[in-house]
């Protein structure tokens, strides 16, 4: 496999370095930016597998710059890792909101930091995938193709969106999903439904998992994402 590319954008040049080193003892191919304004002019230049992004940048800010990157069809699909403060919660919300893949905050260990990177480039790896393959985690098997599932060989009903959840969550174990993000994947962009409509589907879910209930897990200001 090719070395992957990641581009760092932090106007802290020790950060950078930071980051820069361990990632290069990684093998991978490190080019860093200071300001969205030079990102963006490397993003016009050369291709990147994935972008560390810091949202407090002088001038355009990160969250500006995921904007404009997922607003792209060039960039779009390039995986967005976002750096923040702590404090900066909204800033989160609204990256992730906007299609950024995960965060990480500050102070950070660049082993964490790594290992998040990883699990972002890995999922976002273009491989064949069997939708109707089952799908099986902790004590729950999901059969696409039946439209059914089971927590310990039991079938429970579910309702079609409460099932489109499921199935969206579990493909992803310990990704953070916003509420909109939820609704565009299960019922797309255009689908007149609220964030808190997301709510109810999940307490109606966890109702029908049981005990198994903590398999989806709350993020705090966030969203949800299925148990890793």
């Amino acid at each position: 496999m090719s070395r992957e590319r990641i581009l760092v954008v932090d106007d802290d040049k020790d950060i950078l370095e930071l980051v820069r080193y361990n990632l290069t003892k990684d093998n991978f191919i490190v080019a860093c930016a200071v300001t969205g304004e030079e990102a963006l002019a490397k993003l016009r230049v050369y291709s990147f597998d994935l972008i560390l992004l810091d949202i407090m940048l002088p001038g355009r800010d990160g969250v500006e710059i995921c904007r404009l990157l997922k607003n792209s069809k060039e960039t779009a699909r390039i995986p967005v890792v976002m750096l923040t403060a702590k404090g900066e919660d909204a800033d989160v919300v609204l990256g992730l909101e906007l299609g950024a893949d995960d965060y990480v905050t500050k102070p950070f260990s660049p082993r964490i930091l790594l290992a998040r990177i990883k699990t972002v480039l890995r999922r976002n790896r273009p491989e064949p995938q069997d939708d109707e393959s089952i799908i099986s985690a902790h004590d729950l098997t999901i059969n696409p193709s039946r439209h059914e599932v089971r927590i310990k060989g039991k079938l429970i009903d579910l309702t079609a969106t409460e099932f489109s959840i499921l199935q969206f969550l579990i493909r992803r174990p310990g990704w953070v999903f916003s509420r909109e993000q939820i609704i565009d994947s299960v019922k797309g962009t255009d689908y007149p439904v609220t964030d808190r409509s997301v709510d109810v589907q999940i307490v109606g879910l966890r109702k029908k998992l049981g005990e198994s209930d903590d398999i989806i897990q709350t993020v705090r200001g966030v969203g949800y994402r299925f148990k890793e």
